[in-house]
């Protein structure tokens, strides 16, 4: 067999790479003894299989590279914990995780930022705000996106506690909340039956200058209509007007549905009308 340049699978583009996997030539060429394949080919091998959720060919590759001696580094045992993320092995991840603390080098947000995602995906956000403390404590701030899939596992359960304090980590961290992370706090609140922080935090919203969705709007009418607060749920759409908000598809969808099954549209709209009038 033809030798191969060293260095190969580094210097090709990426694609050509995840082609060639298909037909596990990388691996071949790894085992050849011409091939001088590094730390990063393997990894790079491991990152595709882990994408894929081929984890025994990511196992068995890992193994072939410590067989030749190379010992896995941070980016290798990041691949991994991500991988068993994915595929909701959290064992293996924390395991992994672990594994990776005791190289006795600094972690980096990715490093911890993939457990983080691994405690999520296992419905375990609590360890994952631990995670963050930890970070926090050596002033590493995790990604954006980490903290608002945080903020997502604590308002999809309801937990309030939870997605506030994690709403609160965002600011802290310096990523400026939009009208998308505040519908994710609206929502946690909405679910617990708070309708009174839910309202508190789409008024902040406008203090703070952010525009607020159809979406934020519609999930204010729905923590009302959870508590049956039909009075307070009238002044806020009047809030509205006076904003000069208009009422989209989706809160008018919460509206109708819900005066539809009290039996008082005709008696709202003119309610409303009034409001208007005055």
């Amino acid at each position: 067999m033809q030798a191969r340049a060293p260095g190969f699978l580094l210097s090709a583009p990426y694609m050509n790479i995840s082609s060639l996997l298909a037909d596990r030539w990388p691996e071949i060429a790894l085992l050849e003894e011409s091939f001088e394949a590094n730390v990063r080919d393997y990894t790079k091998i491991i990152h595709f299989y882990g994408m894929n959720n081929q984890l025994e060919e990511a196992e068995r590759t890992r193994l072939v590279m410590e067989e030749r001696g190379f010992v896995s580094d941070q980016v290798t045992l990041t691949a991994m914990i991500h991988m068993y993320s994915k595929a909701g092995n959290l064992t293996l991840a924390e395991e992994t995780f672990e594994e990776l603390k005791l190289l006795g080098q600094p972690l980096d947000r990715r490093s911890y930022g993939t457990i983080i995602m691994a405690y999520i995906r296992a419905g375990m956000p609590e360890k994952g705000e631990m995670i963050i403390r930890e970070m926090d404590a050596q002033d590493i701030r995790a990604g954006s996106e980490v903290y608002k899939a945080l903020l997502r596992a604590y308002s999809i359960v309801g937990d309030a506690d939870g997605a506030q304090r994690v709403f609160d980590e965002i600011q802290l961290a310096g990523i400026p909340p939009d009208d998308r992370t505040c519908a994710v706090l609206l929502n946690a609140y909405g679910m617990a039956g708070q309708s009174q922080n839910a309202y508190a935090t789409f008024e902040n919203m406008l203090r703070a200058g952010i525009e607020p969705s159809d979406k934020c709007v519609a999930l204010v009418l729905a923590a009302y209509e959870k508590e049956s607060k039909l009075n307070q749920a009238l002044d806020f759409l009047i809030g509205l007007e006076r904003e000069k908000i208009i009422i989209g598809k989706e809160a008018s969808e919460v509206l109708a549905g819900w005066f539809g099954r009290l039996g008082v549209v005709k008696e709202v709209e003119l309610v409303l009308r009034e409001y208007a009038a005055g």
